[in-house]
Order: C-alpha cells, then sequence, then structure tokens
C-alpha cells in the first residue's frame, strides 16, 4: 500500500501486509457480514442474516472490537496514523480518499480500531479522519461529468430531488425476495417527514401531494428514469433492490437495480418473472447493442452530480477487478459523489424479526435519512461521517444491535 499528502501538506509513504494476515482478517470480516434474505430475512441465504444477528462479530460490542483491531493490524500502517495526527493537531480532521483492492473493497475502514495497535484504546479511524472511497483510476477521466453525453441542456436543468423509496417491483409480492425494503406505506413517520421535508424545500420527483404517495409506486420504471434525469435534477435517490453478480464471474456489469419494469421493457438482461431488471450493462452501453441507431446509456440516463443508491451491495462493483457496476455507471453518466454500500443490508423488519427490536425503531430508516441529511449538505462525505461518528459513540456507550456496525459502517461515499 502507498499513500500521499496533498491540499498543501507534504508526506506520502508504503507499508505491506502479510498475505496470510491479510487473509485471515479478511475471512473473519465475511463470517460476520450479512448473507442475502428475502427482505433481509427469508429466501436464500436466511442463515446468513440470522448468523449475522445471532452471533456475528458485527452484532456485539466486544467482538466487534475484537474484529476492528485485527483488521486494523492487518491493513492499517501504523505509521500512516502518526502522520494523520501531526496533520490534525495543525489543520484539523484530514479526508482520507481511499482506493481499496477488490480483495478489501469490503472492508469498513471506518471501523479500523488503529488506536488499539499502539495501545491507545478503543480510537477508530474514523475518530480522526473523514473517509471516501476513491472511484479506480480508469473512471477518473477530466471532465466526464460536464461532456456533452452526461450532462442535460442548461434550459432544462432543475433544482428537484428525484426520490425513488422501495418501488414495486412487477411479479414480487411485499413479502417476497423482490418485496418491500421500507414497510407499509405510511407506517413510518419518519420516514414521511422525510418525503414532506423535501417537498418543503423545492421539488419532489416524481410530484406528489401527500408523503405516502412516494413510496411504493408502480410507476417508476426506466423509461421514466430517462425521462426525469435528462431534465437534469440535482440529485437522486434510490432505495430498494439490488442484484448482484458472482465476483469469480467477473462481469460486474451484470449488477441489476430493480424497478417497476416490465418483462417487455427494452433491456440488455433478461426478465426475472414479469420484471426486467436494469443493469449496470444498460446505464453504460443504452441501446447501443440492440439497434442501429442506438443511444450510449449516458445519453439515456445522465447522472445527477449527487446520487444514493441504498440497496445491498450497490457498491459491490468495487469487489470486481473491472469496476463495471452501478456505482461505477453512475460516476461514469456523469455523478461527482455515489453514496452505496459494501455489502447485503438488513432491513428494519430483519431487526425487529431477528433481534427483537420494537417496530417503532427502524434502523434501515436512519441510515436512509442520514444519507438524504448528508446530500443536501455543501460536504456530503463530512456531514456523513459526522454522522457515523454518531452511531459509533452510541455503540460503544450503549452496545444496543439497533447502533450496530451492520447498516451504518456498510455505507461509504463513492467520489471521483
Amino acid at each position: 500500500m502507498t499513500w500521499t499528502w496533498v491540499s498543501g501538506v507534504q508526506g506520502f509513504g508504503t507499508g505491506y501486509a502479510p498475505a496470510a494476515d491479510v487473509d485471515e482478517a479478511i475471512r473473519a470480516l465475511g463470517a460476520a457480514l450479512p448473507g442475502v434474505g428475502q427482505d433481509g430475512v427469508g429466501g436464500e441465504g436466511a442463515e446468513g442474516m440470522r448468523r449475522a444477528f445471532e452471533s456475528g462479530a458485527l452484532a456485539s460490542y466486544e467482538e466487534e472490537r475484537r474484529l476492528a483491531r485485527l483488521l486494523a493490524e492487518a491493513l492499517w500502517p501504523p505509521g500512516l496514523t502518526d502522520q494523520i495526527h501531526q496533520v490534525s493537531a495543525r489543520l484539523g480532521r484530514p479526508l482520507i480518499r481511499l482506493q481499496p483492492s477488490p480483495r478489501v473493497a469490503q472492508v469498513p475502514w471506518e471501523l479500523l480500531a488503529v488506536g488499539a495497535v499502539k495501545g491507545d484504546g478503543d480510537v477508530r479511524l474514523i475518530d480522526l479522519a473523514d473517509i471516501a472511497t476513491s472511484v479506480p483510476a480508469s473512471l477518473r477521466r477530466p471532465g466526464a461529468a460536464s461532456s456533452s453525453s452526461a450532462t442535460p441542456d442548461a434550459d432544462t436543468a432543475s433544482d428537484a430531488v428525484v426520490l425513488v423509496l422501495d418501488p414495486r417491483v412487477p411479479g414480487f409480492r411485499a413479502d417476497s425476495q423482490l418485496g418491500s425494503v421500507l414497510g407499509r406505506p405510511g407506517s413510518d413517520p419518519a420516514l414521511l417527514s422525510l418525503v414532506q421535508r423535501r417537498l418543503d424545500t423545492g421539488a419532489v420527483v416524481p410530484p406528489v401531494a401527500t408523503p405516502a404517495e412516494a413510496l411504493r409506486r408502480t410507476d417508476l420504471d426506466r423509461d421514466w428514469l430517462s425521462e426525469v434525469l435528462r431534465r437534469g435534477p440535482r440529485r437522486l435517490m434510490y432505495v430498494g433492490h439490488v442484484s448482484g453478480a458472482p465476483v469469480e464471474g467477473g462481469r460486474s456489469e451484470d449488477v441489476t437495480l430493480h424497478l417497476c419494469c416490465g418483462p417487455r421493457t427494452t433491456g440488455l438482461t433478461e426478465p426475472v418473472r414479469a420484471h426486467r431488471p436494469l443493469s449496470a450493462k444498460d446505464l453504460l452501453l443504452g441501446t447501443l447493442p440492440l439497434r442501429a441507431d442506438g443511444v450510449p446509456g449516458a445519453q439515456l440516463w445522465p447522472a445527477p452530480e449527487r446520487v444514493a443508491l441504498i440497496a445491498c451491495e450497490s457498491g459491490g462493483d468495487l469487489r470486481f477487478a473491472e469496476s463495471f457496476g452501478l456505482a461505477s455507471a453512475m460516476i461514469h453518466n456523469g455523478a461527482r459523489l455515489v453514496t452505496a454500500t459494501r455489502w447485503v443490508l438488513p432491513t428494519s423488519f430483519a431487526f425487529h424479526r431477528l433481534a427483537g427490536l420494537p417496530e417503532a425503531v427502524r434502523p434501515l430508516t436512519d441510515v436512509v435519512i442520514a444519507v438524504d441529511d448528508a446530500h443536501e449538505h455543501p460536504d456530503p462525505v463530512r456531514h456523513l461521517g459526522a454522522w457515523q461518528r454518531e452511531q459509533l459513540d452510541r455503540w460503544r456507550t450503549g452496545g444496543r444491535i439497533e447502533h450496530a456496525p451492520l447498516l451504518w459502517a456498510a455505507v461509504t461515499c463513492i467520489v471521483r
């Protein structure tokens, strides 16, 4: 590993990690992560989700702290921690931009117990710095966000926020594998308040008369999304389902996002029941492979500067040697920042069923609100980091499952 300082700070360094130590740490992390499941509980992978709650290291403070120390000892050079302390003393909290290799793409760097390595107690990396994930170098091309293929006309640009909140996937019931992730519309006051805040401060797409109308809609398909994105909204927030592709297959472009698209919708992936998912390949290639007069994805779905993808492993493309998944596609199509997740997210229903939390406690809603607030802030990375530090403080003092890093440590800001 290598690092260098920028923005007026001089310094650099290198480090290394023995392969056996890295393997041990990554295996321990993998054993702690939630598995894929129906609504975060049932279906294939349900046992992996159950294990994450009942015996996984991220559900117990003492076990999580041991895992955080193991990861820090294997992956983080103490010399860099010393430099961070020196810079912080003079200039305040620095921003770390990490570009992880595929092997360590799921590591929650924020949790690393960098203080424990030197006997400084439970000091985590996020206590010392704000942290963002850098896209692969191949995507950091000059002018990507301002090219004519990825930017709407100035005459049509708007100040709208596009909210795609738990869209109904055709052919799947609310309690099925691609069912509701946020619960019955109107049953979550905090979520309704989020939508109302957006209504009070500007235009919301789709236009709604009441906050509940923004949830579980049936008319949010790829053609609708193309139309609203080409009008130039300032933000896009998607909360729903993402289906990953097997890492061993090496095809990150096959990762799919689930909207309300029926089976006859034009696209590059095969239908599933009565539904055709929208793949990263669609976002990248558009209709170019389908017809002679095809249009590239950046023209069909130009991304606003800030995109949130709150769904299972929505940032999982970083696990592939060739990163062309959903987050990368949004960056390619014009986004400067994509907030995505490193692993499978347990829903609030999973917390209710597997951890016995009362229905009024909704940890996934807390994540959605935190990301929404961050994307409204001038410095979204710093704002989201502050919220994550609050969650870590609650985790340290109370060890309550709703504050466990199972959810909040999965979230990362991917920047160009």
